[in-house]
């Protein structure tokens, strides 16, 4: 394709997008249905106008990918309530570590067994596809900070932690297939990828967020007129988080989204400004004041930094569709995804939340919404930079590549009646959910 060719392509799914954005809002699918279709009609199963070769780009899409998770990890980051309370952030916290571990767990032993894969191989599938997407899962993402519903906080929560801890079984199955060094019996993965590298991504990240929040308030009591770019500021924020990550072998991702989280809470906490909140263990909402008495750096960089998620999600699915023949949709690919959707996520989900006291449809809805997207995507490129075969890379691609299409389509066409439905049954329902959790 040529250079105007691509201008035209990109130029002209825009134009559709803004066309039609009202529609697409109220209608049944969803944005990122719109952009793998029309990345189906241009590409290789349509008219053929371009194809996207994933194994010869893929140090372009792990940098294109690595990006977009990284402003999606923000993005939700700042819209996380104040103040952060473990009761709060339990629940997340179960699916993030438990569940996307027992994920892993089963999509490898899947994917030994029934996908004949080497064991290294078929655990670095696992933790390709077990962490949720933050940047497609637009439709089951907390809408702001004081967003009321507990299911669209647990999952966004999830999603901002998951992309981090992932990493260690990304490193387990480069390990196994002798790309990563492990160390005697795993010592070597299990203190330095596992304890420090995710120990330190989170330090990493309070130090920056507060150390950022901190400065911006000392600068604007002592000088009164002083005003900032904020859209700065927070991608200044995310660049060091990730930046110090990178250089101390620390996982970036717990750090950026780390970071968000620390600068909302020490915004708030420094203006005197309490949140009112929907508590999610209760279901009641705390009073407070409203935080909008000054204009904070993470509600100044939060609208920009989602144009930029968008754009970036344009772009990345429509390689996806791109990316595709006929014959990528094999009884192989779709039985896999099949497996991780239907079995292998809601299990994990309802072992994990055993003991908590989630409800039972709200347990139901976070197994089934395990939106699978650009994280994927970015781990699968990760992985084979660091040098995985080609005959294993082909096949991974394969099937990561048909999992986050269909999870796309999918869960994208469910998304909105689904919730809708579990808003009405919680609306019908509420006095005996909050006397469940009180």
């Amino acid at each position: 394709m040529t250079t105007a060719t691509w201008f035209i392509l990109l130029g002209s799914l825009l134009l559709v997008v803004g066309f039609t954005a009202s529609y697409i809002k109220t209608g049944p699918a969803t944005s990122a249905i719109v952009y793998l279709l029309f990345g189906f009609v241009v590409g290789p199963m349509g008219f053929g106008l371009f194809h996207f070769n994933p194994l010869k780009e893929s140090a372009l899409l792990e940098l294109l990918t690595e990006i977009a998770v990284l402003i999606s990890l923000y993005c939700a980051g700042v819209k996380m309530p104040a103040p952060v309370t473990f009761r709060r952030w339990r629940n997340p916290l179960r699916l993030a570590l438990v569940s996307m571990a027992l994920t892993v767990g089963l999509v490898a032993f899947f994917g030994y067994y029934w996908l004949s894969l080497p064991l290294g191989a078929a655990v670095l599938l696992g933790a390709v596809v077990a962490p949720t997407d933050p940047v497609l899962a637009t439709e089951v993402q907390i809408r702001h900070a004081d967003d009321p519903d507990r299911l669209r906080f647990a999952l966004t929560c999830e999603a901002g932690m998951n992309d981090g801890s992932a990493f260690p079984f990304v490193m387990l199955g480069l390990g196994l297939l002798g790309l990563h060094e492990l160390g005697d019996s795993g010592w070597r993965w299990l203190v330095v990828d596992v304890v420090w590298a995710s120990g330190a991504g989170i330090g990493i990240g309070i130090l920056a967020g507060c150390g950022v929040g901190w400065l911006v308030q000392r600068l604007r009591t002592t000088f009164t007129s002083q005003e900032f770019l904020e859209t700065f500021l927070g991608l200044g924020l995310i660049a060091v988080a990730y930046g110090i990550s990178l250089l101390v072998e620390a996982w970036g991702f717990l750090a950026v989204f780390s970071a968000a989280v620390a600068l909302r809470h020490t915004e708030l906490k420094l203006a005197g400004l309490k949140q009112r909140y929907s508590d999610p263990t209760s279901g009641e909402t705390q009073p407070g004041k409203e935080p909008n008495v000054i204009a904070h750096v993470h509600q100044g960089s939060l609208v920009f930094n989602e144009h930029l998620e968008r754009l970036a999600e344009i772009v990345l699915v429509l390689l996806i569709g791109g990316s595709m023949f006929w014959d990528s949709w094999s009884w192989r690919a779709v039985g896999f995804a099949a497996f991780l959707f239907c079995v292998a996520r809601p299990v994990s989900v309802h072992l994990g939340m055993l003991g908590s006291k989630a409800p039972m449809r709200m347990r139901n809805l976070a197994g089934w919404f395990g939106v699978r997207g650009i994280g994927s995507l970015y781990y699968l490129m990760y992985a084979i930079q660091h040098g995985l075969p080609e005959d294993i890379a082909l096949e991974l691609i394969h099937l990561t590549f048909v999992v986050v299409a269909l999870s796309i389509l999918v869960h994208g066409v469910s998304v909105k009646p689904t919730i809708s439905r579990y808003w009405r049954a919680r609306a019908s329902s509420s006095p005996s959910l909050d006397s469940e959790h009180r």
